[in-house]
């Protein structure tokens, strides 16, 4: 089995990447989701966020919410000016999105592991995936075989955060440098990378360069046994 964690900055499009390797044969799981599961009411992942972050952060329901959280742990967009693009010397999480990590990777990654041994257990020559934002700022690229980036262009990482988030231009443009201060500049991403997939042009031409990636992994899966 290819352990294999496919990153990248925020709305660089990795999760349509992972379901491009999933229709070749990949298998794949995101963090976001198992964090997600972790965060229902009753979970002690769910008891420590709403500890340290109150209860300002949940719905009528008691379940999080998410912008709510991330108001919290990042601050408000609203409160300051852009963040300038962080250098790979200046990168520094912001402490509250920290004590929001110190609480919520261990579990996550614990659940990934999991998965990944289940996975190789049911196919020798799995290549599993594990899609995660945070891979080399939570330290936990070790924990793969290979690394994957995906990658765009700034301007486009703003217009899909608008659309997605029903955001002016310029509201998005501010909310994106101020969460994209608390991860690794995307150039130190690269420079980590096994791979690297551009997603800054059409689908088709980001599917071919799945496609000769996939190439690679699969075969280096089965010699890995």
């Amino acid at each position: 089995m290819l352990k294999v964690g496919l990153t990248g900055g925020m709305v660089s499009g990795k999760s349509v990447v992972g379901e491009m390797f999933v229709a070749l044969g990949a298998h794949l799981v995101q963090a976001d989701r198992i964090a997600h599961e972790l965060m229902r009411p009753g979970r002690p992942v769910y008891n420590e966020v709403v500890r340290h972050f109150g209860g300002a952060i949940l719905n009528p329901d008691l379940s999080v919410n998410r912008a709510k959280l991330a108001e919290a742990a990042f601050g408000s967009s609203t409160s300051s000016a852009v963040a300038p693009e962080p250098s790979a010397a200046s990168f520094q999480i912001p402490s509250r999105v920290e004590e929001l990590n110190r609480i919520v990777h261990p579990a996550v990654i614990r659940s990934q592991e999991e998965w990944m041994e289940e996975m190789g257990s049911q196919d020798a020559n799995a290549v599993a995936i594990v899609e995660a934002a945070l891979i080399l700022e939570a330290g936990a690229a070790k924990r793969f075989d290979r690394l994957l980036v995906v990658t765009c262009r700034d301007e486009q990482r703003v217009a899909r955060f608008a659309a997605r988030q029903k955001l002016a231009l310029d509201a998005a443009r501010k909310e994106v440098a101020r969460r994209m201060a608390a991860q690794l500049p995307e150039a130190e991403k690269v420079k980590a990378a096994d791979y690297v997939i551009d997603n800054s042009g059409s689908l088709d031409q980001t599917r071919e360069q799945v496609r000769q990636v996939w190439q690679h992994l699969s075969a280096e899966a089965t010699t890995k046994r």
